[in-house]
């Protein structure tokens, strides 16, 4: 039984349970009616039969033809207080040598037994008898029987329904209740969850998903609430030096020296402005689902090199080298991978030690996938601060701030381009060692042929 798009789940079940009902009574009122049909037929026929054994014990015992008014005299005996029945003596095509009167009225419904006996005082000649059994006692006994199942059939479904209306609605009940406790949920109620205390067995996996999605929606809602946050705080520090050196700069007559130098120093705060709107925009595009476009990379150990040459300034200027293990090859967005690596090996140059050395290590499974992480020797990052490090703008604590430089979305867009590969960040952080990576899937839905060499 399938259901498609019911306008009311309790209108359905009690539809339902009242053609089940009906079917039900239905199915056991006929056979009660087929076994007391059957019943009615095989007591007529063993009556039948009864009365035939007697009728040939009677005629049996009559010797010759001179005894037939005592043979008529036992008959008559015989059927006294059997109104029912009838019978009927015919020997040859003579008129008939006994006949009960006619009892039936018209219209009976007659039940016939002919059979032949054969004559004591003739041995070569037989009797016809014709035994009949008015059965009309038993039709309308039957056809009462009929209408009272069907009365009762119909008084059952009718009960049957409306008692499954009142408890398929009963049994609603605490649906009813879980939606008037999440109607009244809000904004600043979201994470409250729903109390499933009273609710039915059968609902509260229902109520507990639900109450894990309030959770998560609550989150959710934290973070954009601290991402609005954020982003008005990011923006606000440089739109204010901004605005600030430039009113100074409008305060009184500059020359054009001192007026190129206010330009410039704008022109850095609107990049740094740029960059950040324009990694908003990054992730907005991963949060919608966009997937990377991948290319054949021979060698992921090559495009490694090319981002740490890039970064051997700012290294050499924090005192660290970097050291590269391993290598891969597989289909990704090699400007993505370049990115997300940029972020790591400048997240790791600025919290790693002077003189120590940072590992970039590539992994790739049997199964193509590809692990790159980027480990550093520093301060070691709290544990309760690891399961939020990739989110947006956040930061561990005060010592890690370079807003400078920084404005709290790399991580994050590391775990974005991972997502874009069908990946995912980790990150370890333990005994003076921060290992910050990410793991994607080397191979793409269509594979793109190698490239000629």
């Amino acid at each position: 039984l399938r259901m498609r798009n019911p306008r009311s789940l309790s209108r359905w079940l009690s539809w339902w349970l009242v053609v089940l009902a009906s079917l039900g009574l239905g199915l056991v009122c006929s056979i009660v009616y087929v076994g007391a049909s059957l019943n009615f037929s095989n007591k007529q026929t063993d009556e039948l039969r009864h009365k035939r054994d007697i009728v040939r014990h009677l005629v049996g015992e009559i010797a010759t033809r001179d005894a037939l008014p005592s043979l008529r005299h036992k008959l008559d005996d015989f059927f006294v207080g059997h109104a029912n029945l009838e019978l009927r003596l015919i020997q040859g095509s003579d008129a008939p040598l006994y006949a009960t009167p006619a009892r039936s009225s018209p219209g009976a419904i007659l039940r016939r037994d002919e059979f032949e006996i054969s004559v004591p005082w003739s041995p070569t000649t037989m009797l016809r008898a014709e035994l009949m059994l008015d059965s009309s006692a038993d039709a309308l006994l039957l056809e009462q029987l009929a209408w009272t199942l069907l009365a009762s059939a119909l008084g059952g479904a009718a009960a049957i329904s409306v008692g499954g209306a009142w408890l398929v609605r009963r049994a609603l009940l605490p649906v009813r209740d879980l939606a008037r406790q999440a109607a009244a949920l809000s904004p600043e109620s979201v994470g409250q969850p729903l109390d499933g205390s009273a609710q039915a067995q059968e609902l509260q996996p229902l109520v507990t998903q639900f109450n894990a999605l309030l959770v998560r929606l609550n989150r959710a809602y934290q973070q954009l609430e601290g991402f609005n946050a954020d982003v008005a705080h990011e923006l606000r520090t440089p739109l204010a030096t901004l605005i600030g050196e430039t009113e100074l700069a409008l305060s009184r007559q500059r020359d054009v020296a001192e007026l190129r130098d206010v330009l410039g120093s704008n022109l850095e705060d609107l990049q740094l402005l740029a960059g950040l709107v324009n990694d908003m925009l990054f992730l907005s595009r991963a949060d919608r689902g966009e997937r990377a476009r991948r290319h054949r990379v021979d060698s992921l150990a090559e495009l490694v090199s090319e981002v740490i040459e890039f970064h051997e300034a700012s290294m050499q200027e924090a005192g660290v080298t970097a050291r590269l293990c391993g290598d891969g090859m597989g289909t990704v967005d090699a400007g993505l991978v370049r990115r997300a690596l940029s972020n790591l090996l400048a997240n790791a140059t600025r919290f790693a030690e002077r003189g120590s050395v940072i590992e970039v290590d590539i992994k790739q499974d049997t199964d193509g996938r590809i692990c790159l992480s980027v480990s550093n020797t520093g301060p070691v990052i709290p544990p309760e601060h690891l399961p939020r490090l990739f989110d947006r703008f956040y930061r561990v604590d005060g010592a890690r701030e370079h807003r400078d430089h920084n404005h709290g979305l790399g991580l994050a867009i590391v775990a974005a381009i991972a997502r874009m590969h069908g990946g995912a960040t980790f990150v370890r952080s333990a005994a003076g060692t921060t290992s910050v990576g990410l793991a994607m899937c080397g191979c793409s839905q269509m594979e793109v042929a190698p490239h000629d060499r």
